[in-house]
């Protein structure tokens, strides 16, 4: 028997010396080469930033795999590379400290520390290629320097560079659009208007950011990262007036640099609503303006708001025949929403998912609680086996049926839809934050239906009292309002314009400053008539 072993690790046994194992061996070898990948490519370089300087660090793809040079690092990080014929190792040196690597194995000893890396070196001619990992892996151990690789970005940080990371969105908010700019660290900036753009410059060594891909529209052509001064310019279109902006803190240390396109003149009158409690018409009526930017500090007992878009990742929650999901349509509308109402009430606002993501009910109102929200407001969409069901629905607790409840144990209940069909309802007995503030989120419920009327049509049944799970543990006055059903052709059409979602927001926005006026409004004194709502102000010591 004769027994082959090749570089690749394919050992082949054969009896015979004959052509066809001869073949069969040559056959066997070129599939392990196969499955070692083609020959390296180039691929997009790296910029090594260091805090005075920018270089190229020339890359290469070995299958799937973004691999550098040793000789390359070696120039630039002084390192000394010596290569063991006999034992068929490599030996890095920087600053008196080793890393041994060795050929078919995906790990490195860095000052006897193991580190693991995606796949083991290999040889490209008389060079050798590590993967990029091995810098921030095993070079940062044995350098004593900070050396941070930005995969994504093809950025090599060394030492203590400013490169923020910047996410951009755009959002479109009836004649205006918004462009935020979430930045993390939160680093200082400045903002000017130049011919035909807007130049948001921040104080950094370099920007690492994530643009958004949209078409241009009237307001806004193209956003853009101009290198290598650390500036996002915005190129406006013809029909850009002025901007507003306003830095809103986040908890993380981030920041969000809000800027608001407006147009230079404005927008044509939207037709009359439609009747008292009836449907809008298709085609969608354009949306009334929503405010622009104007930040000031919160009045009243307003400061934090909550919104909190149903569902997420594998919850999906409603579907509509033509295909629209619960979790894109509540998440729309919240950034909407919490866009509106920076501009409005210049609250903080805060979301329970800003993405495709699922969150648990409980952590929903964690949020709320530990950030001390003012207001919790549930955005969803409905469904029902009668496809004629129709209209917006607003949800506040049901005390009585959850204090009833808190005497038996936990389970779920199926809460009839009004117009036929059911939801399940996961029940919390032990859970009773929401009972102190049951009053007060009927107050809120009537004001937002009170905007609603009118503007988009409600379900005969408009407001409704129910023991909502995600409900039940907010510790503020909280809301759930559906939307719109999914399973009728004409609203889930209307659920997805932008449009419709804009009259929407509007309504809600409207909503909570009518609350919010009417819990600002004095406290009677003794032997008055009692006032619309509580004060939410002083609900908390």
């Amino acid at each position: 028997m004769v027994c082959l072993i090749y570089d690749c690790g394919v050992l082949i046994f054969f009896r015979s010396r004959s052509i066809t194992a001869v073949v069969l061996v040559s056959l066997a070898v070129a599939a392990a080469g196969a499955r070692q990948g083609s020959a390296p490519r180039a691929a997009l370089p790296f910029t090594v930033i260091t805090p005075d300087a920018r270089r190229p660090l020339a890359a290469m793809l070995v299958g799937d795999q973004v691999m550098v040079s040793l000789d390359d690092l070696a120039a630039m990080f002084q390192l000394t590379v010596k290569e063991d014929a006999l034992a068929g190792g490599l030996t890095i040196t920087c600053k008196g400290k080793t890393v041994i690597l060795t050929p078919g194995q995906a790990l490195a000893s860095a000052s006897g520390r193991l580190v693991s890396l995606p796949v083991p070196p290999a040889r490209d001619g008389r060079r050798w290629l590590v993967p990029v990992e091995f810098v921030s892996r095993a070079l940062s151990v044995v350098c004593d320097a900070r050396l941070d690789v930005r995969k994504n970005s093809r950025m090599v940080l060394v030492g203590d560079v400013r490169v923020p990371r910047i996410v951009v969105r755009q959002d479109v908010l009836g004649p205006q659009t918004r462009v935020t700019i979430a930045v993390n660290p939160r680093t200082p900036y400045t903002i000017s208007q130049e011919p035909s753009r807007v130049v948001v410059h921040f104080d950094a060594d370099a920007l690492d950011v994530s643009l958004p891909t949209f078409a241009p529209q009237g307001l806004l052509q193209s956003i853009r990262v101009t290198d290598p001064n650390p500036t996002i310019t915005i190129d406006v279109g013809p029909r850009f007036g002025s901007f507003r902006s306003s830095l809103v803190p986040q908890d993380d240390g981030g920041g969000q640099v809000l800027v608001d396109l407006m147009p230079a003149a404005a927008e044509p009158a939207p037709p009359p609503p439609p009747p008292r409690g009836g449907p809008p018409q298709l085609p969608v009526p354009a949306p009334p303006e929503i405010p622009p930017a104007v930040f000031q500090p919160a009045a009243g007992g307003l400061r934090t708001i909550v919104i909190d878009p149903g569902h997420g990742g594998d919850e999906a929650g409603a579907k509509g025949a033509a295909g629209a999901q619960e979790k894109d349509i509540t998440l729309s509308l919240a950034r909407r929403l919490k866009a509106a109402l920076e501009a409005r009430l210049g609250v903080r606002v805060l979301l329970t998912r800003d993405g495709d993501q699922a969150v648990s009910l409980d952590d929903r109102a964690a949020l709320a609680n530990n950030n001390k929200a003012d207001l919790f407001v549930s955005l969803h969409a409905n469904a029902s086996v009668r496809k004629e069901a129709s209209g917006v629905q607003i949800y506040y607790l049901a005390a009585d049926q959850v204090a009833d409840d808190a005497r038996k144990s936990a389970g779920r209940q199926t809460l009839a839809t009004i117009g036929g069909g059911s939801r399940d309802v996961e029940m919390i007995p032990w859970e009773m934050a929401q009972l102190r503030y049951v009053s007060e989120a009927g107050s809120l419920a009537g004001a937002i239906e009170e905007q609603f009327r009118g503007r988009i049509r409600l379900n005969p049944h408009p407001v409704q009292q129910a023991p909502i799970r995600v409900l039940i543990g907010a510790n503020m006055p909280a809301v759930l309002i559906e939307v719109g059903f999914l399973t009728n052709p004409d609203e889930e059409q209307l659920l997805v314009s932008d449009a419709y979602q804009n009259l929407v927001t509007q309504a809600i926005l409207d909503g909570l400053i009518r609350y919010r006026e009417l819990s600002d409004q004095p406290k009677p004194r003794q032997g008055d008539a009692p006032a619309p709502s509580p004060d939410p102000a002083g609900r908390r010591q």
